[in-house]
């Protein structure tokens, strides 16, 4: 059987909602025979590997003196080639995984850095790659390959930080077609962290300082007074499958960061049934059209393995709107792919088979190319001066 490293943490806002989706994957995979291996990421940055990772309890102590708690985690790069390997050492273990399996939310983790390392040291990991990893943590990039492939999507501002310190008046300007109320948001942070729905331009330029304290790109949105939030999850690597929709009922004005983790034990972690509801609330023709809207974008950004892509629904229109896409879609959505018709096992077991797919599809790609461009360098030709 092989060894799967699960990765979670990670310094982000999200961090604790990746343990969530760490501890899950871990009983989840263990439960399926799997010998898993945890490795857990502090908000600091500092790397972990230990058995005592692998359990909630551990998570609800105190988290002070890590270093005497756990072992720490450190890369043999010099022997890490299509398998990532532990560095042995004084009462360190050695170890090797064959497949990492990533659980991070938000920056460095889900944005394609943890997928660039793994690309690295040419090791099969679960989920999107680098590409489709950083395209879709950023919602500015994500829209704008929206509007490229002609999916709808609301009309939006953005700025960064510098654009908002020098000339504030004008980003006002540009934000005020849109007209009130309008959303605020991190352009590259998830799980409703630091959004807000603004009324008024005092509310505006306040929601805008908040995302600027977690992001230096703001994105701006129109906002959608009757709304319904309507998700599609999607497994597979180049023919992905559609989940059911899933409606959340939220009671903010936007589906904060309370309705998805802490109201009746969060609806982004499957248990707040009351707020959960599977077939969404839509029509066949509607429903068909968000789900080929979703795989469509699914393939167009590049993903591979597993990804959510969120939508807007406008129960007065009858119009939707693709919003965000998720990479690693938290406790990765097991609630909707159950009500699917895919039990979590399966949908592991399925997952470790698209990254062992994506990888062997990989191996067929040539990394090499042979040519006379040093020799021709050092000649007297093409000689560099100082070298």
């Amino acid at each position: 059987m092989k060894t799967i490293g699960v990765f979670f943490g990670s310094r982000s806002p999200e961090h604790d909602v990746s343990i969530i989706t760490g501890q899950l994957i871990i009983s989840g995979l263990k439960e399926c025979g799997y010998n898993v291996i945890p490795v857990y990421i502090d908000k600091s940055g500092k790397w972990y590997s230990d058995f005592k990772l692998g359990s909630m309890k551990f998570f609800t102590q105190s988290h002070a003196d890590l270093d005497k708690k756990l072992e720490s985690f450190n890369i043999d790069f010099n022997k890490s080639s299509g398998k990532m390997v532990k560095q042995s050492g004084f009462l360190k273990s050695k170890a090797t995984f064959d497949i990492a399996f990533p659980a991070f939310h938000g920056q460095n983790g889900e944005d394609g850095t943890f997928q660039g390392l793994c690309e690295m040291l040419n090791v099969p990991y679960v989920g999107c790659d680098v590409t489709s990893s950083a395209i879709t943590m950023d919602k500015v990039l994500t829209k704008m390959i929206y509007k490229a492939n002609n999916i709808p999507t609301v009309d939006f501002v953005y700025f960064n930080l510098n654009d908002w310190r020098v000339d504030k008046k004008n980003i006002i300007q540009k934000i005020k077609p849109l007209n009130f109320p309008v959303i605020i948001k991190p352009a590259r942070l998830g799980s409703s962290i630091g959004i807000s729905k603004a009324k008024n331009q005092k509310e505006l330029e306040f929601g805008i300082e908040v995302a600027l304290h977690y992001d230096e790109k703001v994105i701006v949105e129109k906002a959608i007074d009757d709304l319904m939030d309507v998700t599609c999850c999607l497994i597979g690597n180049d023919e992905p499958i559609p989940s059911l929709l899933q409606e959340s009922v939220f009671s903010s004005g936007f589906f904060s960061y309370e309705d998805k983790y802490l109201k009746g034990g969060g609806a982004q972690t499957g248990n707040a049934t009351q707020s959960i509801i599977i077939p969404a609330r839509l029509d066949k023709k509607i429903t068909k059209e968000i789900q080929d809207a979703a795989k469509k974008a699914y393939q167009v950004i590049g993903c591979s393995g597993i990804a959510r892509v969120d939508f807007l629904y406008d129960k007065k229109t009858k119009k939707w709107y693709a919003n965000e896409i998720n990479t690693l879609p938290g406790t990765l959505y097991h609630h909707l792919w159950k009500k699917s018709g895919i039990p979590f096992p399966d949908l592991l077991k399925k997952l470790i088979g698209f990254a062992e797919e994506k990888y062997q599809k990989k191996k067929q790609i040539t990394y090499t190319f042979n040519s006379n461009i040093l020799t021709q360098a050092s000649s007297n030709k093409l000689s560099l001066k100082g070298i």
